[in-house]
């Protein structure tokens, strides 16, 4: 299961997408890209600009998880990734 693919566990239509829209403005402004580039790398599963943005060290901890979906699955049943899709889906 990739990030993009997670829809079985959460419906990307319930995000209130002001909020989005300012996560990934925040984010883009952070790693030196448009707000429509992160989000066209990030709805086709690439995260080619935010790991050239990073340090060595960093990007490889991402590739490693973003490369294991029991990472990603255990990463995402935190109580911070949870607190962040409700405030995210208003739920």
């Amino acid at each position: 299961m990739s990030i993009v693919n997670m829809e079985d566990n959460m419906d990307r239509n319930n995000f209130d997408q002001t909020k989005v829209n300012a996560l990934l403005g925040a984010v883009s402004k952070k790693i030196g890209i448009s707000s429509d580039q992160l989000k066209k790398e990030l709805e086709e599963g690439r995260f080619d600009s935010a790991l050239a943005s990073m340090n060595k060290n960093d990007a490889s901890k991402l590739q490693k998880v973003m490369n294991d979906p029991k990472l990603i699955e255990k990463m995402m049943s935190t109580p911070q990734a949870q607190a962040l899709y409700k405030k995210l889906s208003g739920k």
